[in-house]
């Protein structure tokens, strides 16, 4: 009798401190733990640990459910060995009810379902940081401000009211923070700003619905500009401009010739065009004239002939005058 009370106490021991070799024997497996459903900018993601002594071959099958409707479940990844599944592809609705699980499988053994909580996508998920420009604008700086983009839909279409946090400060002194809230255009200038100062700023976004304001935008600095230069300042560089000028006209009528030369070129017409353009026409035409009879000797032979109006019926009459 107590031989076998000693036997039982061993293999107890055994099992507790070897709980990958308890799951063996048993042929059970555990199942993942700590699964949990997150999502940014409305993704979503499940994510879990490997049960406790898992071997290094073991892998995960995992499904979502809607919960609006009465056990509506989609599978998501099969046999994978990632301690994560993307599961975007599965969500239909953005306001929906999601619960996500995954099971643990080596060879023909499976675990039982290990289940996250229940996930609403547009109140749990987290608002990526917004995109954030500074311009320096005469003694003040310009915040333009672009919201991050989204998986499923906008952020403006998902959240009917949502607004900005703008907080500010000189780059030096991190404890005079300034704050600027609620505001809803996607641009602000500030103002009352020291001159030849660097300045910085990170802007939050503040949803209507959603459970937590948006992840800060990543910290942007400019430099205001300096006041007004001295008078003095305006005047050298006033001499220096007229200097140039001047020295620019004085070139121009030293140099003027050759500018007029090289700005409008002459051209000569070549020799050979010169000598065909003034040699005398060959043609046969030009030579039977310069040897036919001159005009001005026919000139007695040729008739004008005019026309006159009679008085009586008024009709045209021709007459011939000789020359």
């Amino acid at each position: 009798m107590l031989q076998t009370d000693s036997m039982w106490r061993c293999v107890c021991a055994l099992v507790l401190t070897f709980p990958a070799y308890s799951t063996a024997v048993s042929g059970v497996l555990n199942s993942p733990t700590n699964v949990q459903l997150m999502s940014t900018n409305m993704d979503l993601v499940l994510k879990w640990d490997p049960p406790a002594g898992a071997p290094r071959d073991l892998v995960y099958t995992t499904e979502l459910i809607l919960r609006n409707s009465p056990m509506d479940s989609k599978p998501g990844c099969v046999n994978t060995s990632a301690l994560q599944c993307e599961l975007t592809h599965l969500v239909v609705s953005i306001y929906g009810r999601y619960t996500g699980r995954v099971k643990a499988q080596l060879g023909a053994q499976s675990s039982a379902w290990a289940s996250s909580d229940d996930f609403l996508l547009d109140k749990q998920t987290s608002i990526g940081p917004p995109n954030v420009s500074l311009y320096s604008n005469g003694a003040k700086l310009e915040v333009s401000i672009t919201d991050p983009v989204f998986v499923h839909s906008t952020l403006r279409d998902i959240y009917y009211y949502a607004t900005y946090n703008i907080t500010y400060w000189k780059k030096d002194r991190m404890k005079e923070l300034k704050h600027i809230n609620g505001l809803q255009q996607n641009r602000v200038v500030l103002h009352s700003l020291d001159p030849s100062t660097e300045y910085c700023v990170q802007v939050q976004i503040i949803a209507s619905t959603a459970q937590k304001p948006s992840t800060p935008s990543i910290v942007h600095c400019a430099r205001t500009p300096s006041e007004k230069e001295p008078l003095w300042v305006a005047v050298v560089v006033a001499l220096f401009v007229l200097a140039g000028v001047l020295t620019l006209i004085v070139f121009v009528v030293r140099h003027w010739r050759s500018l007029s030369h090289f700005l409008c070129p002459k051209y000569a017409i070549p020799e050979h065009f010169k000598e065909s353009l003034l040699a005398p026409p060959k043609s046969s035409l030009y030579l039977a004239m310069q040897t036919s009879q001159p005009v001005e000797e026919f000139s007695d032979q040729i008739s004008v002939v005019m026309c006159s109006r009679t008085e009586e019926d008024g009709s045209k009459q021709p007459a011939e005058e000789k020359r």
